[in-house]
């Protein structure tokens, strides 16, 4: 079985159950056997141990994000010493960029990190794509593995470390989500939305001679965005925050534009999973046999930007 660690802040906890779930199918195969510090029992010594299994794994992933990069201990301690034993060849290190930051022109931007081209987990469509490709990545790894770790006698599915047997990684606990959580995520999805509309605007216009684009910013909860051909209007759409009644919560689009803010198209509610937020489109727009029902910010901007596009060409 080959020994996988996990070095990540305790402010990426959320996502790193998230990619716990992704893992499930290498840990039920018996391919893996997953660590993190979760897992030290009461009385353990918290450096030795952590030490103890590093120095055990075959392959380290690092989950990248700005606290990441700004706690000493996995900057310092954990991220060092996983590059020195992936230099001398002893183990296989694989940075799975979380959220964005400045990873690059840190040591680990010679490593090749997933998911692809280094784009964070956040900004895909759903969090199970993202996850899906880290997934992929460390199966691959396995793959490369997997020989020299049945030579070395470690695919026992027990081990023990020190005097105590390893623990269960399947301790995630569901949490509940005020509404404070609730409308803060709600507000950020907003901007991120309207952020990526004007910046969207702006390269379509750029890109395609003919074409102008007009992008309004009505106020805060609510924009308007309008492409055209040779001065004829193919494409309209308004998006605004819903007022917080039972119709017209969320985030509402309409191909009206923002009008009298009474109509739309198309919304999407803030969900959770027990773990994570999401946004969770209704699908009145057009029915999407294989769309993801769990959207982060990226992928509601992407599903909106669709539904503008789409009449335009």
């Amino acid at each position: 079985m080959i020994r996988l660690f996990l070095s990540y802040s305790h402010q990426d906890e959320d996502l790193w159950k998230e990619l716990e779930k992704h893992l499930a199918a290498l840990r039920r195969d018996g391919v893996i056997d997953i660590w993190q510090d979760r897992r030290i029992g009461p009385g353990d010594e918290f450096d030795r141990e952590i030490s103890n299994q590093l120095e055990a794994a075959d392959i380290v992933l690092l989950l990248v994000s700005s606290d990441f990069l700004h706690s000493d201990y996995c900057y310092d301690i954990e991220m060092k010493r996983a590059l020195e034993r992936h230099a001398e060849g002893s183990a296989r290190v694989i940075p799975v960029i979380l959220r964005p930051c400045d990873w690059q022109k840190t040591p680990l931007g010679k490593l090749n990190a997933t998911p692809t081209d280094g784009k964070p987990v956040i900004e895909h469509a759903s969090l199970d794509r993202g996850f899906l490709e880290v997934a992929r990545a460390v199966r691959t790894a396995t793959e490369h593995l997997q020989p020299a770790a049945l030579a070395a006698g470690k695919h026992d599915v027990t081990s023990v470390v020190g005097d105590h047997p390893d623990r269960s990684s399947n301790l995630g606990i569901k949490k509940q989500f005020s509404d404070r959580d609730r409308h803060r995520f709600l507000d950020e999805g907003f901007e991120y939305i309207a952020g990526y509309f004007e910046n969207s605007l702006k390269e379509l216009e750029a890109r395609n001679p003919g074409v102008e684009t007009s992008f309004k910013r009505i106020d805060a909860n609510h924009f308007e965005a309008v492409a055209y051909m040779n001065g004829e209007e193919r494409s309209r759409c308004g998006i605004w925050q819903g007022n917080g009644s039972s119709m017209m919560d969320g985030l509402l689009f309409s191909y009206s534009g923002i009008g009298h803010g009474n109509s739309y198209n198309e919304s999407m509610s803030v969900n959770d999973n027990g773990y994570t937020l999401f946004l969770a489109p209704m699908g009145m727009a057009h029915f999407r046999k294989d769309g993801d029902k769990e959207l982060t910010h990226s992928g509601a901007a992407e599903y909106y930007w669709s539904l503008f596009i789409e009449r335009f060409r």
